[in-house]
């Protein structure tokens, strides 16, 4: 290191002469504001939000609120026009006839419980409709399946449209399972 007077210096020897001529605090200050400056934008674009984020918001409020057993909460996740698909073949549900069969299992401010584990969101070219895929294990049923569809609404809020909750059969059973539920059913 060269020096030049007192606050002078060559920080390498190769430095050019803008940076060779500065007292060391320009220099330091120089340093401090490009670090500064690219600290605060790290940030920034480290939290920048995936767009689908807000539909597992719902989703995960979905299953919280179940937990829970709040039923308004959970009711108003729901576009007006819903249909909730269950695990039975019988399970086509409005709305309305869903919040009559679920309105037992809230009233002792408990619902049921089906913990995510894995889930995969996809969003429409228009940003305003949203369809998913979700598995979930359940204490009574295992591992089930969430999929279903949200839409974006005038209030821009996500709301469910329709899901689907099923029970998969793995290959080598669904033979077994077929033929029972022919058995039960008498037939299909």
């Amino acid at each position: 290191m060269t020096r030049r007077g007192p606050g002078w210096s060559l920080p390498w020897s190769g430095a050019p002469s803008a940076i060779r001529h500065r007292p060391r605090w320009v220099v330091g200050i120089g340093v401090w504001l490009t670090l500064s400056s690219s600290l605060v934008l790290v940030p920034r674009a480290a939290v920048a939000q995936n767009p689908t984020d807000p539909v597992s918001a719902v989703l995960d409020d979905l299953h919280r609120l179940a937990h829970e057993g709040d039923f308004d909460a959970y009711f108003d996740l729901y576009t007006p026009d819903a249909i909730f698909m269950g695990t039975d073949a019988t399970e086509r549900w409005t709305v309305e006839d869903f919040k009559g069969y679920a309105r037992p299992a809230f009233q002792d401010g408990h619902g049921w419980s089906y913990e995510p584990t894995e889930r995969h969101v996809y969003l429409a070219p228009d940003g305003r409709t949203a369809w998913f895929d979700e598995r979930l294990q359940n204490e009574s049923y295992g591992e089930t399946r969430g999929t279903g569809v949200l839409l974006l609404g005038a209030d821009d809020r996500w709301r469910i449209a329709q899901y689907n909750l099923t029970i998969p059969i793995p290959n080598d059973l669904a033979s077994e399972f077929v033929a029972r539920i022919r058995e039960t059913t008498g037939g299909g």
